[in-house]
């Protein structure tokens, strides 16, 4: 952690008070950070409980069914901010379940370290990881790391327990342990209503995945042939822009692509097959096979991959399309890959 000094300053008085303030700031950010952390776990918490203990009410409120959570986001999202939309709200209840007592919630914790915690099915796992990231003082990227790598299984299952401990310490000691700063955890922005910073970051990095997707679908070597960004398409006085489009000269077709915040909806759906039938329309010839139209989803948990086949091309796209475009797993391993590099790469370029 650097000092703060004045450049050529040969005072060591004047040095020594600097450094002092610079660590009183660095104190005072951190409590203000602690405080908000909890506040923000404590308060996720609750609304989970809210949210399952109205849903265990029966019958009387078994109108609002699967629209629950929309009805409520839609309150909560205008008021205030996405944090507080459906996909986040899912993720409270099941923190409240996945943690029904309060009281052994580990306070040392954030709720980004909980969102990853939740990605672990077994409960004893999940409490295992837990205490590990309180007591070894792991951030959240540590802990996404070692449960990604199975440390607690790979503990379990070796001999060498040693080594294992010692192999995923070195690991992680080469991730960026300096305390978050606000600005650099767009979950925290979006949970206190600062949601400009997080919109900047997402644009840029729906910017960054469009470009690596392109990247990706090149050097895959079946016939992808870069044609446009961003393309505009026009009907009836409207203008539509197509995040991506190829076309596939194995197929002799074009292959557009929609990139999606959040979760995939049916308009995003009928959005698209407008597209796709837009672009027969208006950019096909006869010589060329139907479009296809594939929707990416970039969650921040599971990305989403959809294609698009208007009706009576099922068969076409079954038989021959499939054999040359990627698979849509294929897609959504690629779309989480990516997201997870660049969104590390991103943050660590934003000036604290």
């Amino acid at each position: 952690m650097s000092i703060v000094k004045p450049d050529n300053t040969p005072d060591p008085q004047l040095a020594s008070l600097l450094g002092n303030l610079g660590e009183l700031i660095r104190q005072a950010r951190l409590k203000v950070l602690r405080a908000v952390d909890t506040a923000q776990v404590q308060t996720c918490w609750q609304i989970g409980r809210h949210i399952v203990e109205f849903e265990q009410e029966g019958a009387r409120r078994a109108v609002y069914g699967k629209q629950l959570l929309a009805t409520l986001a839609k309150v909560l999202t205008t008021e205030f901010g996405k944090g507080f939309d459906e996909t986040n709200l899912r993720k409270m209840r099941l923190f409240y379940q996945a943690f029904p007592i309060r009281d052994a919630l580990r306070l040392e914790l954030s709720w980004t370290h909980y969102r990853r915690l939740l990605r672990v099915d077994s409960d004893t796992a999940r409490k295992w990881y837990m205490d590990e990231a309180a007591n070894q003082n792991w951030s959240s990227r540590a802990l996404e790391r070692q449960i990604n790598t199975l440390y607690y299984e790979r503990l379990l299952l070796s001999r060498d327990k040693s080594a294992v401990m010692q192999e995923a310490t070195t690991n992680i000691q080469a991730i960026n342990d300096s305390p978050r700063e606000f600005i650099r955890d767009p979950v925290m922005l979006e949970f206190l209503g600062l949601p400009s910073t997080g919109i900047v970051l997402e644009t840029e990095l729906e910017q960054a995945l469009i470009e690596q997707l392109q990247g990706f679908l090149l050097e895959l070597g079946k016939g992808f042939a870069f044609i446009a960004r961003q393309q505009r398409i026009s009907t009836e006085g409207r203008d539509f822009y197509i995040d991506l489009v190829f076309y596939n000269y194995l197929l002799k077709c074009f292959v557009i692509f929609d990139l999606k915040r959040g979760e995939l909806t049916h308009q995003d759906v009928g959005q698209m097959d407008m597209y796709v039938r837009m672009y027969d329309d208006l950019k096909r010839s006869d010589e060329d096979g139907p479009t296809v139209g594939i929707i990416l989803c970039a969650q921040k948990n599971e990305s989403v991959v959809r294609y698009s086949v208007l009706q009576g091309n099922e068969q076409l796209f079954a038989s021959k399309y499939k054999l040359v475009l990627p698979s849509e797993e294929e897609l959504r391993a690629e779309l989480d890959r990516e997201r997870a590099a660049l969104e590390e790469r991103l943050l660590d370029q934003i000036p604290l």
